[in-house]
């Protein structure tokens, strides 16, 4: 978990997809400048790349939320494993980083939004599957 400077909250680690990328580029990108981590994703691709089309491998959830009145966001939560790097705080937009048991979760203050909540619960109760 990360606790964003700019929100103010404890939110896992993420951050917007480039023009140049797809959702799977992204997501390991944002974990390594956020966290130090070189990650893979959990989840099975499709065998369905040919010439042409790549299979992506899909989010484990999406949602949406809303950022003000004219800007929503889609989420696309991944889950992942980590294959190397260290563990380092991106101190230009985060104020913290830690991992968390879920002792440690229902400890965090600020306390996470529900949706949040739901989502790192799912991740650990998950995490032991793979």
């Amino acid at each position: 978990m990360i606790l964003h400077k700019k929100l103010g909250r404890w939110l896992p680690l993420g951050g917007h997809i480039e023009l140049d990328e797809d959702p799977e580029i992204a997501a390991i990108r944002e974990a390594r400048e956020e966290s130090g981590l070189d990650i893979e994703l959990i989840d099975e691709r499709p065998p369905t790349t040919e010439l042409g089309t790549r299979a992506l491998i899909a989010p484990r959830f999406l949602d949406i939320h809303r950022i003000s009145d004219t800007h929503e966001h889609i989420g696309m939560i991944y889950f992942a494993r980590v294959k190397g790097g260290t563990t380092t705080l991106a101190t230009e937009e985060h104020d913290d980083i830690r991992w968390c048991d879920l002792t440690d979760l229902e400890a965090l203050q600020p306390p996470l939004t529900k949706a949040v909540w739901w989502y790192a619960r799912q991740a650990l109760s998950e995490g032991s599957q793979f």
